[in-house]
């Protein structure tokens, strides 16, 4: 049976490609998998959530899994990397998940070698489930093995707590083993704060989905970027059918602060004409954000 979101190019590994400045992008699916849209959309009551994303007859909605590419004169990057192939059976079985992936690199002639940079805005299993491979042995191996990673060092010490709020959510061997050998940078950065990565890469922490939530920035700089500036907003704003200001989720640990720092956000993506990327659109991964004449925000 299919879910009603399903369209004919929903299995379709490449999600989209397009360019800012001289960067070119290249949206890569792990496959789409399936949540609950009551615990997608918090206190919004379904009859409205509902008319902008279907459930199926198990209340779930339709989400994707994007890892954009970003290649720049000097770097390829891959901003997050999906569920992986490291779930347990059971919640492999609830989420749907597709581990799909390295066919979407292979699709898109990408090798993983490739990749010299890997950033997480956050460490949920679903933000960063290919960071590391279980071979068919049981090892547990990197990913990208010429990768530098980078991701928020509160979010692991937040992880390796295993709060009974969300300890479902940090699966330790997308992470842990990475900081053991190196390969891993832990950032501190500060709520508000922005912190370069590489030339024309930096990330800012956006707090409430959780306390160090990292959006990306890509802005190429030069003279023949035209001022392009995009952002991987992550959870923050997970899909263009989240753009109201109060459509939190219930996975968010902070809503208030996710309403404050989406606010934020507008004020400058919007006046300044950002390119949007979400993390768990299938269908619409990307996407310029402007005030209709009710002053809401909807995708161009």
């Amino acid at each position: 049976m299919t879910h009603p979101s399903e369209r004919p190019n929903s299995t379709d590994p490449i999600r989209g490609r397009t360019t800012v400045g001289d960067y070119e992008l290249t949206i890569l699916s792990d496959g789409f998998y399936f949540l609950d849209g009551g615990a997608m959309f918090g206190v919004v009551p379904k009859i409205l959530w509902e008319k902008r994303a279907p459930a199926d007859d198990q209340n779930r909605i339709l989400l994707g899994l994007n890892t954009v590419i970003v290649r720049t004169p000097q770097h390829t990057i891959a901003i997050e990397t999906g569920i992986g192939n490291k779930l347990p059976p059971k919640l492999k079985e609830i989420y749907g998940a597709k581990e799909q992936l390295p066919r979407a690199f292979e699709a898109a002639g990408i090798r993983p070698e490739e990749i010299d940079i890997v950033i997480n805005s956050h460490l949920h299993f679903d933000h960063s489930g290919w960071n590391t491979t279980r071979t068919p042995d049981g090892r547990i191996v990197p990913t990208f093995p010429n990768a530098r990673y980078f991701a928020h060092r509160g979010e692991v010490t937040h992880g390796r707590l295993q709060l009974e709020r969300d300890a479902v959510s940090y699966i330790s061997d997308n992470y842990d083993p990475l900081i053991a050998s190196g390969q891993m940078t832990l950032l501190d950065t500060q709520p508000g704060e922005t912190q370069p990565i590489v030339p024309g890469i930096s990330v800012e922490c956006f707090p409430g989905h959780t306390a160090q939530l990292l959006a990306v920035h890509i802005e190429p700089g030069g003279a023949g970027s035209g001022g392009q500036h995009a952002c991987y907003i992550s959870d923050l704003i997970p899909t263009s059918a989240h753009l109201d200001i109060t459509w939190v989720m219930g996975y968010d640990l902070d809503p208030v602060t996710c309403i404050a720092e989406r606010k934020r956000f507008y004020s400058r993506a919007v006046p300044e004409n950002w390119l949007v990327l979400f993390t768990h659109d299938h269908h619409t991964p990307y996407g310029q954000i402007i005030l209709n004449d009710k002053g809401k925000p909807v995708i161009a």
